[in-house]
């Protein structure tokens, strides 16, 4: 009997089951081999793509998971359907959709799934989460971001919830209808501060003109109000919580920043080895890239499932081509979150999240239909949008 026949040789092989920063490690190490580079060319352009968007994504994901850990740690106002409206700012403050999900699940009663979908809206399109992750990457530092998320939100939820009410499950959602439905009290608000201060600091930098005074305009910009929103957050905590946010915040920023630094180092060894400006059309092609941009997040967000591993990996492969183009910035930015969306599917975490809750009782079937089905229909109403906006010059 043979070994293949056997499946000794099967069994022999290694499995080669690695986790996302090694596999970009050693892409952007072969792509530099492949490309002919002598070592020290190799070890170099390494280095330098490496640490190309590392200390803008500090300054980003330091303080947003401060102020994620120190909301987790809150009871969220109680308002019934209404928690559809809290939702999406929950989750862009907590950087976390699912935190955000598990936080007012409890007071969301039989509005749920529909709340799950606005949050996920909301860690998607509204700083500091998607856009301001993104927008690190890329190097934009415009508190504009904040207004274009803020005008895609209330269509791409519409969107999603209008796909929830045409594909009504049939099915048994007794976990979904059974949740109490009390009365917030005024403390419970205070959950929300950093996201309010980040707000009214951002809305300031984006109408005033600030540079004359540093400091004020250095706190009035998108990492300087992040820095402010959790300061107030930190302070705003009991003293003996604020060690283990803090703690927390480390842990969750640390694996991102390796994400990070792999897959600017992917692009920076791409665009050595190619020749990237003679590939790619001139600058009149906006609108194609932003559906390109789409097509490529939208393809690793169902490749690995993670939308935060999406927005870390996304934006610094494709940063040499944005610049090349020199297209809007925003624009690119909310390319590569709209594309992130596509499509909430069993590989990603928040499926299983709200499929054990919103829709316990539900057939697999009808369970991917409606959160992939409520989740393309976000994304596609978004980069319609997007594409007006490019064409009426809002981005």
């Amino acid at each position: 009997m043979s070994l293949v026949k056997s499946g000794s040789l099967k069994a022999s092989l290694p499995r080669l089951d690695l986790p996302l920063p090694i596999l970009l490690v050693l892409l952007a190490v072969g792509l530099g081999l492949a490309g002919n580079l002598d070592a020290g060319q190799v070890l170099e352009t390494f280095r330098a793509g490496f640490g190309r968007a590392l200390g803008d994504f500090a300054l980003i994901l330091l303080p947003s998971f401060l102020i994620a850990a120190n909301m987790s740690r809150r009871p969220l106002p109680t308002i019934g359907g209404w928690v559809r409206l809290i939702s999406p700012f929950s989750a862009a403050g907590m950087i976390c959709h699912v935190t955000a999900y598990a936080a007012l699940a409890p007071i969301a009663g039989k509005h749920r799934l529909s709340m799950a979908m606005a949050a996920y809206a909301g860690f998607m399109l509204l700083v500091p989460a998607g856009p301001l992750i993104v927008g690190a990457a890329l190097g934009v530092d415009d508190p504009g971001l904040l207004l274009i998320g803020l005008l895609l939100l209330p269509p791409v939820w519409l969107a999603g919830e209008i796909w929830l009410r045409l594909f009504r499950s049939t099915e048994a959602t007794a976990a979904a209808d059974g949740a109490a439905e009390g009365a917030s009290t005024p403390g419970q608000w205070r959950a929300l501060a950093p996201f309010g201060v980040l707000a009214v600091m951002l809305t300031l930098g984006w109408s005033l003109d600030l540079a004359a005074w540093p400091v004020l305009d250095f706190f009035t910009r998108p990492k300087g109000a992040l820095l402010a929103a959790a300061l107030w957050s930190y302070l705003d905590t009991p003293a003996e919580h604020r060690r283990e946010g803090l703690e927390s915040s480390i842990r969750r920023t640390a694996g991102l920043l390796v994400v990070v630094g792999a897959a600017s180092a992917v692009g920076a060894m791409a665009t050595t080895v190619v020749p990237v400006a003679g590939y790619l059309p001139g600058a009149s092609g906006q609108a194609a890239l932003l559906i390109g941009l789409f097509a490529i997040a939208a393809l690793m967000k169902m490749l690995q499932g993670s939308s935060m591993a999406t927005f870390a990996a996304v934006a610094p492969l494709v940063l040499p081509l944005v610049e090349h183009m020199q297209i809007s910035p925003i624009a690119a930015v909310y390319a590569i979150c709209l594309g992130a969306f596509v499509a909430i599917l069993p590989n990603d975490s928040y499926y299983w999240v709200v499929r054990g809750d919103a829709l316990e009782g539900t057939g697999d079937g009808a369970a991917i239909r409606r959160l992939a089905g409520a989740s393309i229909c976000q994304a596609f109403t978004g980069l319609g949008l997007l594409l007006l906006f490019l064409y009426l010059g809002l981005v």
